[in-house]
């Protein structure tokens, strides 16, 4: 670990920042001609990654060979739009697009007697390991991914490896790895560092990736007394230590627990990051854990444009929808198409309530008879808009509903 800067009440702002990337560039002890930075998407913009991926630009990508591939997995690529909104006053010409399905190459596998074990015998297949070939054939003197941890629904926190095996990752890899974190369950591995998935990134670093340095920029973002989003723990590193430490300050920061199961739920899906249920359905995983049996989760969503973000993935989602394990298994064993796509299965499984509590959706550009036939109630955003005024909203407790501006920010529980 080479930088290790965290407290509940600190705030690092931008000037300690760039001093101690700084300093843990110098303590690389190499000069660096060629460099990939691998940053997240415009679903992550409030992570700070778009203002550490610049700190390292005016740092060392100015005088060198500068490479920016954002670890979009299997999201759409970032358009000029959005490079302007989260990276500006970096060159669009530096910016690499990662192609799950096309652009990878298997570099070892994951034997099937792990994954037996992990899915406690559920599956019994292998997962190969496939990564963006630029990572391989690239040449570059170094390697950083940059991002934030927080609680997530597959790999139980987010970042570390698995900006690499899912964020630049294969089509093989994504789909397999996904499933098994969903026939293990997603409430047995939100918030928590030791994960199956996570063991399966683990082999395959140390088996697969051990000749591949990569230098991890990973923050903790947290609110202060005003609500204001600033970051509590920068942490640098090339090992699983590094990780390890920023996800355990991570559940003290980011995992909410109230007393009592909620009766109601109002979450809000900014349209910037969010614009399908393959990420707006964040609103679902994050909150499963606080709301009570027959409870409501409204998720009010002027972005919501699309089901996937890949076409194929939108369109497994418009046919199958949202029914339950049982009802999605059954459809996995009978329908070759699924089985192609597990990912797609996976994410079919996390976005149902399993009928405990009730789930409207307000999309801002998908109709009532395309959301209720996935399974989900429908509500006009615009009545909900003005029903609820945001604006005037704080998070957490509201008169009789509790509120969550952004669901990627956190994971929320009883107890």
């Amino acid at each position: 670990m080479l930088i290790n800067h965290y407290g509940y009440d600190i705030e690092i702002d931008l000037n300690l920042q760039k001093n101690l990337i700084s300093k843990a560039i110098s303590l690389c002890g190499e000069k660096f001609k060629k460099v990939l930075v691998l940053p997240p998407d415009i679903t992550r913009l409030h992570s700070g990654a778009g203002e550490i991926t610049k700190i390292l630009y005016d740092m060392i990508g100015k005088d060198n060979t500068f490479h920016i591939m954002p670890t979009i997995g299997t999201h759409e690529p970032l358009n000029d739009e959005h490079i302007k909104i989260m990276y500006p006053e970096i060159p669009k010409e530096l910016f690499l697009v990662h192609d799950w399905r096309n652009d990878t190459k298997e570099i070892g596998i994951v034997p099937s007697d792990l994954i037996k074990k992990l899915s406690e015998g559920r599956l019994d297949y292998d997962i190969p390991i496939q990564v963006n070939k630029i990572l391989l054939e690239g040449d570059y003197d170094l390697i950083i991914s940059v991002g934030q941890v927080v609680p997530h629904e597959n790999t139980g926190m987010a970042n570390y490896n698995k900006n690499i095996f899912i964020g630049i990752g294969g089509e093989k890899t994504i789909n397999r790895s996904h499933f098994l974190a969903a026939v293990y369950g997603m409430e047995r591995i939100m918030g928590r560092i030791d994960t199956p998935l996570r063991e399966v990134f683990y082999y395959a670093e140390q088996n697969f990736l051990k000749n591949i340095k990569i230098l991890y920029i990973m923050v903790v973002k947290g609110r202060d007394n005003n609500g204001k989003l600033v970051t509590r723990g920068l942490f640098i590193g090339y090992d699983k230590e590094t990780f390890e430490t920023a996800g355990r300050f991570c559940q003290k920061i980011n995992i909410t627990r109230v007393e009592k199961p909620l009766k109601k739920v109002v979450v809000y899906l900014d349209p910037v990051e969010y614009q399908s249920h393959w990420l707006g359905n964040k609103s679902i995983y994050r909150t499963r854990m606080a709301i009570a049996d027959g409870g409501e989760l409204i998720v009010i969503a002027p972005g919501l444009r699309m089901y996937g973000e890949d076409s194929e993935i939108d369109r497994l989602i418009r046919k199958y929808g949202y029914h339950g394990t049982d009802e999605i298994l059954h459809e996995v064993s009978e329908n070759q198409e699924l089985r192609d796509n597990l990912v797609s299965a996976a994410h079919l499984i996390h976005g149902s309530s399993e009928g405990r509590f009730k789930i409207t959706y307000a999309p801002g550009h998908l109709s009532k008879e395309e959301t209720e036939n996935v399974g989900y109630n429908w509500a006009d955003v615009n009545e909900l808009m003005d029903q609820y005024r945001l604006t005037k909203l704080k998070d957490g407790y509201n008169d009789d509903f509790y509120y969550i501006s952004n669901p990627a920010l956190g994971l929320w529980m009883t107890g």
